[in-house]
């Protein structure tokens, strides 16, 4: 078992040359962390399935439209986590539709604390359809003809590690460490092998109990890509009477968020997020709506009840 974590925490972190997928965001990442890190799965200890639908900067054509629906729950007495997604992710005139199944093992390492690791096997349907390229200088371009919507199915493997307690966790993720998604059209006609960019995802949040019907919940997303600036989404909810949640984030060089979350069951929840850039793209586009809904089976008086923050 500890040589399994080793290999998870070696991978993650000297694995930067790997090939991988340009990853769909999500501003509600608190509630979605089955897309973020496989290690994830079974933490809730009930049966969860979680619908997740994000559009992103309204008004811009071709702009990102992101959707995902997962089930997870915990198998033999809790110490494995088993689950499901599949996800439809559309940009311009790419579109990526595939599914992953996810297999984590948990191990209790304190009182409180249970460390995972986890790992996912999918396949993703990678598709461009040429007919929808604007501004093209000749219509007739036989580039734009010949094979105009090509298409390949191309395996994916993520990994992560998660540590949580009833109050705190801490993750690290690389969500896709093949080359599932192409950068460029001529990698599908010249077969050329190039390197993508490399996605480090790290999580952690905290739950601060202020009375019996309040807490706060800071957390924060770091995502690492090869190539880039690191980008930080900084989040603060406030819950009341653990039945409704209301919070903003504050993601580096891009946008101010405003979310809301409502338990209207013990089973049910529904999520809401508004994203609102402050980048040069506020210019032509009119911000990002996220829907998430959440629905669980399970035994409430479980650990469920502690961890129903993230």
């Amino acid at each position: 078992m500890k040589k399994f974590y080793i290999i998870l925490l070696v991978a993650c972190f000297t694995n930067t040359r790997a090939f991988s997928q340009t990853e769909p965001m999500y501003s509600q990442y608190m509630y979605n962390m089955l897309g973020v890190n496989p290690a994830y799965a079974g933490n809730r200890e009930t049966t969860s399935f979680n619908f997740f639908q994000r559009n992103q900067w309204i008004g811009l054509k071709g702009a990102p439209k992101t959707t995902s629906i997962s089930i997870d729950k915990a198998a033999k007495e809790g110490k494995v986590g088993l689950g499901f997604q599949a996800y439809d992710d559309r940009l311009g005139v790419e579109s990526a539709t595939g599914f992953n199944a996810i297999l984590s093992s948990r191990v209790k390492v304190s009182e409180k604390g249970i460390l995972s690791g986890g790992i996912s096997f999918g396949l993703m349907n990678y598709r461009i359809n040429l007919n929808d390229v604007m501004n093209r200088y000749t219509p007739t371009d036989p580039s734009f003809i010949s094979s105009a919507k090509p298409s390949q199915w191309n395996p994916s493997v993520g990994m992560g590690v998660y540590y949580n307690t009833d109050k705190f966790y801490l993750g690290l993720s690389t969500p896709s460490i093949l080359r599932s998604r192409l950068a460029k059209y001529e990698n599908f006609v010249s077969g050329v092998q190039k390197m993508d960019d490399f996605h480090l995802f790290a999580t952690a949040g905290y739950v601060y109990e202020i009375n019996e019907e309040v807490k706060l919940k800071p957390s924060t997303m770091i995502k690492m890509v090869s190539g880039a600036p690191i980008e930080a989404d900084l989040n603060l909810n406030v819950w009341l009477k653990d039945m409704l949640g209301i919070g903003g984030s504050y993601r580096t060089g891009d946008a101010f968020v405003g979310m809301v979350e409502i338990q209207a069951t013990d089973n049910l929840r529904f999520g809401y997020a508004y994203d609102m850039p402050f980048s040069p793209l506020k210019y032509f586009a009119k911000g990002s709506h996220e829907l998430m809904i959440r629905y669980e089976i399970g035994n409430f008086k479980t650990k469920i009840k502690s961890t129903r923050y993230f």
